[in-house]
This record gives structure tokens, C-alpha cells and sequence, in this order.
């Protein structure tokens, strides 16, 4: 079914999502977002609907007035962050409903073409525009080769603004990210988001930090496992995520610094722990 440009209905930092046919959106890419971006989302997207996972199918993949996009099903119903911003919901069950959406992801047969984070890191710090200082990347792949493989599914940005609370149930929509590296991974990049990126569109801080604990304790609850030792695996994954989000391009300069000051500080602990006796 052709489509035509209509009313923007929902806006990201890489894309705008506007009406298209009925039934139908498309997700719009801005102006100087790399080709690869759009391509590799559609990619991770149609590989993880094949595969039985929450994401949902993509229809078409269109140009329009020189912008890439992609052509997805409605979905109706306000999200997740919508429902928190107007106190419609309690944390604790926006939290239950991350963490039964995550586990769906890491139980989702990861489709083979889906990156481990030692392949994504190694082939994306290489690139022109990585910035990231030598030292750093160095420490994070060898931080990386010391943890232990894990190589299920990863959504890699599990958050209210991408979940669409629908009819039928909870859809997680930007498989962008997407990733080998299961509950650790997806875990992690959630604690971040609410505890040092802190968007303010999000809540406090502290309310922030209530719907990580809540999801990071309904996940070990519905997944049968310690609470601690799920804590310490998303602990170890925090630098790794630390890199993705300067990886993306995103960060503001004054937060890029802060980071990479924390990164410093990270594999100072690593080297430390690391030193002989």
C-alpha cells in the first residue's frame, strides 16, 4: 500500500515518526544520520520479528525528501513514559512491566547476523568518527574478553519511551541497538538511563532510580534468580555502556567529558584489581 507523508506523531534523537498509510507510520531518520543507522535497525528489526521476538514487522523501507525510513504497523496507545509523566501508573508496575518485557527479548532465539558486543565495539571504535581516546578503547575490549559470554538477545535501549502500551499488551519498539548479550547487557544500559544519564523527560532522579531497583527485583524474581548476583553481572556490563551511549553520538559535549572520566576511572579499578599481589 502506498503511503503518503503525514502529521508527525512522536520524535527521537535520530528519527521523527509520522502518519503514512492507514494503519501505518514511518519512521523518518533526520538529516546527516549515517545510511548505516536506518539499515542496520531495519535489519535487527525484521531478524528479531522472524524470530518470535517483541519488535515489530517492517513493512517497507522508503526515501522520503532525502531522508531514509521505515515503514511499521500503528501501534495505538500512549507509552509507557506517557503513563509515568502523568502519574497514571505506579512505578512499581512500570517496572514489572520492563522486566516481563526483557526477559522476552533474552528468551527470544538471538537471529545469527545480531552483533556480540566484542564484534560491535572492535568494528565501531575503529571508525572515523569514534573519538574515543586509544587508552580507553584498549581497556574496554580487554575488559570485555574478561567477562563471561553471554549470547542471548539484548534490546540495549529498554526504556518507557520505546515501550507502547497497546490494546493487545506491551510493544517494545528501536531495535537500533540491538545486540548479543542478554540480562546483563539490557539490564545495565536500563541502570544507566536512570542513574547517570538521568534525561529529565524521565522524572527525578529518585523516581528514576525506584523503576530501575523495581525492575532490576521483578526480573531476578521472574527469571529464578539472586537478586545480588544480577546486580554485580549489570555492574560489570556499566562501562561497556558507558562507551555505546558516547558511541552513539549523542552526547552533549559537557556529558561526553563526564564520561570519559568515568571510563578513566573504571579501568584504573579494573587495572587495580587486576595487579598481582
Amino acid at each position: 500500500m502506498a503511503g503518503a507523508l503525514g502529521e508527525k506523531i512522536g520524535e527521537g534523537s535520530m528519527s521523527d515518526v509520522h502518519a503514512w498509510a492507514p494503519g501505518q507510520v514511518v519512521k523518518l531518520f533526520k538529516a546527516g544520520i549515517p545510511r548505516r543507522i536506518p539499515w542496520w535497525e531495519a535489519r535487527m528489526t525484521r531478524a528479531v520479528f522472524a524470530a518470535g521476538g517483541p519488535a515489530p514487522e517492517v513493512l517497507d523501507e522508503v526515501k522520503v525528501e532525502g531522508r531514509r525510513g521505515l515503514v511499521l504497523p500503528r501501534l495505538e496507545g500512549p507509552t509507557l513514559l506517557q503513563l509515568l509523566q502523568t502519574d497514571a501508573m505506579p512505578l512499581r508496575e512500570a517496572g514489572a512491566i520492563l522486566a516481563v518485557l526483557g526477559l522476552s527479548v533474552h528468551q527470544t532465539p538471538t537471529p545469527p547476523d545480531v552483533l556480540s558486543i566484542r564484534d560491535y565495539m572492535a568494528g565501531s571504535l575503529r571508525l572515523p568518527d569514534a573519538q574515543i581516546p586509544e587508552r580507553v578503547a584498549a581497556g574496554i575490549l580487554a575488559l570485555v574478553d574478561r567477562l563471561p559470554t553471554d549470547e542471548r538477545l539484548a534490546h540495549c535501549d529498554l526504556h518507557p519511551g520505546n515501550v507502547i502500551m497497546t490494546a493487545e499488551g506491551p510493544r517494545l519498539i528501536d531495535w537500533t541497538g540491538t545486540k548479543r548479550g542478554g540480562a546483563p547487557l539490557d539490564l545495565a544500559v536500563c541502570h544507566f538511563l536512570r542513574t547517570e544519564l538521568v534525561v529529565e523527560s524521565l522524572g527525578s532522579p529518585e523516581r528514576q532510580q525506584a523503576l530501575s531497583a523495581a525492575m532490576q527485583c521483578e526480573y531476578a524474581r521472574l527469571a529464578g534468580k539472586s537478586p545480588e548476583a544480577l546486580r554485580t553481572a549489570m555492574e560489570a556490563h556499566l562501562p561497556i555502556v558507558r562507551v555505546f551511549f558516547l558511541l552513539s553520538g549523542v552526547a552533549r559535549p559537557a556529558t561526553r567529558e563526564r564520561l570519559l572520566q568515568r571510563l578513566e576511572a573504571d579501568l584504573r579499578s579494573e587495572d587495580a584489581l587486576g595487579a598481582p599481589e
